[in-house]
């Protein structure tokens, strides 16, 4: 036997699967999404004195999803 034989192979590491968003999760929150929208302009328009409370409240939400997404994307890294 010669000297490279008896060497012990590196063999990597096996690895691991990214986790990624169920394309059901994303169909879901879509069509989610569009309702609660919908659901807010109608209120919108029949209501015209609700519009500048849900205005108020679409731009602090709106806010507000968006740290919830940048929090959760940086915890996935």
């Amino acid at each position: 036997m010669s000297a490279i034989d008896q060497q012990p192979q590196y063999q990597p590491a096996p690895q691991q699967p990214v986790p990624g968003t169920d394309p059901v999760v994303l169909l879901l929150v879509g069509i989610v999404v569009v309702l609660v929208l919908g659901a807010t302009g109608y209120l919108c328009v029949v209501h015209r004195s609700l519009a500048g409370p849900i205005g108020a409240v679409g731009g602090v939400a709106s806010a507000l999803a968006a740290a919830f997404g940048v929090a959760l994307a940086l915890r996935r890294r």
